[in-house]
Parts: structure tokens; C-alpha cells; sequence
């Protein structure tokens, strides 16, 4: 890390995920928040902490795993294992926009659909994929990151957000997961096992047991939280790409 960038996280420091009280995770498909933070949001449901999921797609054409059922029932089917696997993860507001997965869609809905709840749940903390990943592909994952980080860094102004038809909300930090810059981890000691559950029992759509999938993103859950807990000191963590309000419109050095 440069002098530079240590001038500028004592001047501006990041926000500290812990120390906030209202979480907003916003997922693109019914499993990602579950797969990218499920191991955080369960740890922050057992300490009291208010939690929401808002899951913006369907998932409807998500799978080829289950073949014969059709793109409705599927999105149906996929609704029900995103409500289970939350309620596993002690998450009880569970939020769906509906739209259709594959990003047939307009941005500006999806920016107003998340712009409402944002207002309407008032989050200190906005979770998020990244959509500055290089590898990422996937237009739904690339949209609702920048969708969430046009509602946040607005959130606070009224005028704002009643242009997107929406009430403004405290917003105090955006955090980023499915992240390759992660600036802030989470200590899951005792989480990863639920966060497995909530994944591996209850979306079967996805990952039936035995598939290839199913093992691979088993293996890659356990290796991350064991890199993030080596590079953070703990057992097991989660790390994020955390952004307060100053990081997310000036001092670019602050959020790398």
C-alpha cells in the first residue's frame, strides 16, 4: 500500500460492517447472496441485527439441472428455495423484484425496484456483488452492482431519491461481495456450515446432490473462507469491498 493510500485511510477510514444495525443484501438470483455473503448475513441475524434480502431476478432460465420444467415454474420453484434457505440463515424479510432473469429487463426499473426498498427499509449497510470484477460475465450480476451503487450514494438526499419514486434512506456504506479486492472481512467462525446449508439443502434447483456444481462451489466456499480467515487472522471469514459515503464519489486511492 503506497503512503498515499495510509494518508488517506487514517484521514477517511473505512466503515466497519459491525458497527451498523440495518442490512440491506441485495442478490441478482435467488442463491447469490446466500453463495457471495451467507456466512455474514447469518452471523449478523444472531446478533440482533435487522436484515433483508431483496432478490431482484427470477432465476427462471438459471438451471439446467432440472430439465422439464418450464421458465414460470421455475421461477416459482427458485422463490420458495430463496425464502427456505433464508429463514435457515435466520433471515425472516425476504424481498423479490421479479424481474426476469437474463437481463430482460429495462435499468431503470431495476434501479427504481431497488431504489423503493432501499427507502422503505432505511439500510446502514447496502451488500452488493461487484461489477468491477474482470471475469465477471453475467449481465444480472454487472447491473444490480451498479444499480446499488447508483441507490446508495443517493440514498441520503430526499430530492434524490424522490425522483426515483422513492423515500430517502441513512445509507453509510456499500459493501461489495463476489469481490477480488476485498478491503474488509467478517469473522465467520461457525458460519460457514449454515451458510453450506442454506445453499447445498435448499437450492436444489442449482445444485442437486451429487452434481459436479454442488461440489466444486462447496470446495470454493471452504477454500475462500479459509484465505479470507488467514488474511484477516481468523478461523474463517468473509471479506467484502467495503466503500463509506467519501469513497464512493472521491478519494479513489480509499476504496482499492
Amino acid at each position: 500500500m503506497s503512503i498515499l493510500k495510509r494518508i488517506i485511510r487514517l484521514a477517511a477510514p473505512l466503515p466497519k460492517i459491525g458497527q451498523f444495525e440495518r442490512f440491506l443484501f441485495i442478490g441478482p438470483h435467488p442463491d447469490d447472496i446466500e453463495i457471495g455473503a451467507g456466512a455474514t448475513a447469518a452471523k449478523l441475524a444472531a446478533q440482533g441485527k435487522k436484515i433483508c434480502f431483496l432478490i431482484c431476478t427470477d432465476g427462471r432460465f438459471g438451471t439446467s439441472n432440472s430439465p422439464g420444467i418450464g421458465p414460470e415454474e421455475m421461477a416459482e420453484f427458485r422463490k420458495r428455495e430463496a425464502i427456505e434457505s433464508a429463514h435457515m440463515l435466520g433471515i425472516e424479510d425476504v424481498r423479490f423484484l421479479g424481474l426476469s432473469d437474463g437481463g430482460f429487463y429495462e435499468m431503470a426499473e431495476l434501479v427504481k425496484g431497488i431504489a423503493a426498498v432501499v427507502g422503505d427499509f432505511k439500510p446502514d449497510v447496502v451488500f452488493a456483488p461487484d461489477p468491477f470484477v474482470s471475469s465477471e460475465c453475467h449481465k444480472d450480476h454487472l447491473n444490480v452492482g451498479i444499480a446499488a451503487r447508483e441507490i446508495s450514494v443517493f440514498a441520503p438526499y430526499e430530492g434524490i431519491m424522490s425522483g426515483y419514486g422513492a423515500g430517502p434512506a441513512p445509507v453509510k456504506a456499500l459493501a461489495y461481495y463476489f469481490t477480488a479486492k476485498a478491503n474488509s472481512f467478517v469473522d465467520t467462525a461457525g458460519y460457514l456450515p449454515i451458510q453450506l446449508d442454506s445453499v447445498f439443502r435448499c437450492h436444489l434447483s442449482q445444485f442437486p446432490k451429487g452434481c459436479t456444481d454442488a461440489k466444486s462451489i462447496s470446495l470454493y466456499l471452504k477454500l475462500r473462507a479459509y484465505d479470507f480467515g488467514i488474511r484477516s487472522l481468523h478461523k474463517t471469514a468473509e471479506g467484502f469491498r467495503i466503500l463509506g459515503p467519501t469513497q464512493m464519489h472521491c478519494l479513489p486511492e480509499a476504496g482499492d
